[in-house]
């Protein structure tokens, strides 16, 4: 398999849309763990295969501390949520040292298949909650810059642009 490296915005690739994944094979097995190696690289806690232009519906998440094993997340969805909102922090590993400010909802139960392909349920809440739904924004073609006005947007853009120019 190809080393995969983390899209940086504005790559048009993070707007892509995740397939299901239809068979899990040594091929998705493979992607997990160079995802997982991508991510604590990189010093995340989360990763969407659409982050590595791979248009499949996988998350891997690891918020490192012992109440939350590592998660590898396939065909993930959003089941229930509460009505309570949370504001908090976003950083994203396709938007290198920015932070925006983002609302989520506060509580979820969501669905996945495991590595295994069994089903399961989880209700979660606080950085949890937020990380699966930042990350299945993803999987879906939206960023975190799509909660930010026009004008902020605008400056990001011109920012993320200026960015990777000087890193190549």
């Amino acid at each position: 398999m190809t080393m995969r490296d983390v899209l940086i915005y504005p790559d048009i690739r993070l707007r892509s849309v995740a397939e299901p994944v239809c068979e899990i094979n040594d091929e998705v097995r493979a992607l997990v763990d160079q995802m997982f190696d991508l991510m604590y690289a990189r010093q995340g806690i989360g990763l969407a295969a659409t982050q590595v232009d791979m248009p499949l519906s996988l998350i891997v998440i690891d918020l490192q501390d012992k109440s939350n094993p590592p998660l590898v997340l396939i065909n993930p969805e959003i089941v229930e949520k509460s009505d309570a909102m949370v504001n908090s922090e976003e950083g994203c590993l396709s938007f290198p040292n920015v932070y925006v400010k983002v609302a989520r909802v506060e509580k979820i139960k969501f669905k996945a298949q495991n590595l295994e392909g069994e089903w399961f349920e989880r209700e979660t809440d606080g950085l949890l909650s937020v990380c699966v739904q930042h990350e299945i924004d993803h999987l879906e073609g939206k960023l975190i810059a799509d909660y930010l006005s026009s004008l902020k947007k605008h400056m990001l853009h011109k920012k993320m642009k200026k960015l990777k120019k000087t890193v190549l």
